[in-house]
């Protein structure tokens, strides 16, 4: 990505958190654009669009904001949730950034260019099968041919993704919440915030959950000890570079949260935040002069799958454990286990239309 459209997105991303200028000139698009989400949502939910129907349950971890929130690590900690209670989970995703003809098992030897950077994150995290394709309906049934014991199917993003019909759906939001409240471009929503769901999970480490909010939880990403890039079996505490000179470096959705962790780990970092999904086909390193002045380089698992190719010791791996509220987990696996027996052959007669009969009266899935 350009220097000025990184700028671009940089200001747009600031005016979203405010009613400023730019929401009130942008407004009458958002009108426009909220129709016709809403639009589009009640044509599958009424049948007006055919959709498909897997033969187990789907879980869907997406936004109704744009931007990176946390999805995928919650992805992880839920597809090794469900294992261990003894489920046999897969994952779906988009494949964010790369050219797919077909629908592709992502392995942990696969090359970010080839099946994109969250996905690879995920099979090399989650001994669970990982497969890529934007039509996620298509990708799924191709996932099944090759892993038919899979019984629960986890989609990362792809809440909008109404060709592929889902039992539970969560919607992530990170410190910055919804922003002004406004549909896009005015605001960062996809979908109203009124929008259906079974589950809100924030993710904030900050997060208190309160009475009044039964469905809301929360999700924080604890630091693990770091790895180098060059020599993964050299690892040490992250707080051991503290009073060192550090960069840290992140192309995520939002780079703050990776800057905060580190200095709420007793780091002083100079920061250089890159656009998410940043495939690094530009070392961001040279010429930096905060890199060139830096003893230590972090960054982040998501943008580690892209920078095995760099030959510099300085640059170090910082990998985190996401921590979801137990009472999500629970809430999910019990939604899950209970539909798994009931899953049949009928079910699995390829398309259907509309949603599923518990979210065709617009209301959430129990």
């Amino acid at each position: 990505m350009s220097v000025p459209l990184h700028a671009l997105a940089d200001f747009v991303t600031a005016q979203w958190q405010r009613l400023g200028w730019f929401a009130w000139v942008m407004l009458p698009f958002s009108l426009l654009f909220g129709l016709v989400a809403r639009v589009r949502r009640y044509g599958y939910l009424h049948g007006w669009f055919r959709s498909t129907r897997l033969p187990m349950p789907v879980v869907v971890v997406g936004n109704v904001t744009v931007g990176g929130t946390g999805k995928t690590p919650a992805v992880i900690a839920l597809a090794q949730a469900l294992t261990e209670a003894g489920l046999r989970p897969g994952v779906v995703s988009r494949g964010y950034g790369v050219t797919l003809r077909h629908p592709r098992r992502v392995k942990p030897t696969s090359k970010a260019s080839d099946v994109g950077d969250e996905p690879l994150l995920i099979a090399r995290a989650a001994d669970v099968p990982v497969w890529v394709f934007p039509d996620r309906a298509l990708c799924a049934q191709a996932m099944l041919v090759s892993h038919p014991g899979v019984n629960v199917l986890l989609l990362d993003d792809g809440l909008q993704h109404y060709r592929l019909q889902r039992d539970f759906e969560i919607v992530m939001f990170d410190t910055r919440m919804g922003g002004n409240g406004l549909m896009l471009p005015a605001g960062p929503l996809r979908e109203p915030l009124s929008r259906p769901r079974d589950a809100t999970l924030i993710n904030d480490p900050n997060f208190r959950a309160t009475p009044d909010r039964p469905d809301v939880y929360g999700m924080h990403l604890e630091l693990d000890e770091a790895w180098q890039l060059n020599d993964p079996a050299m690892a040490r505490p992250v707080s051991a570079f503290a009073g060192r000179r550090v960069l840290a470096a992140a192309g995520i959705g939002n780079p703050e949260r990776f800057f905060a962790s580190l200095r709420g780990a007793d780091l002083s970092p100079k920061t250089l935040p890159l656009p998410d999904h940043y495939d690094f086909a530009d070392d961001p390193f040279t010429g930096n002069p905060d890199a060139l002045d830096a003893e230590v380089i972090l960054i982040t698992e998501k943008d580690a799958v892209k920078c095995e190719r760099f030959d510099d010791p300085r640059i170090w791996v910082v990998p985190t454990t996401p921590v979801i509220d137990a009472g999500l987990i629970d809430k999910i696996r019990r939604a899950v286990q209970a539909r798994v027996p009931a899953t049949t052959a009928a079910a699995a007669s390829g398309s259907a239309t509309g949603l599923n009969k518990e979210h065709q009266d617009g209301q959430p899935a129990a």
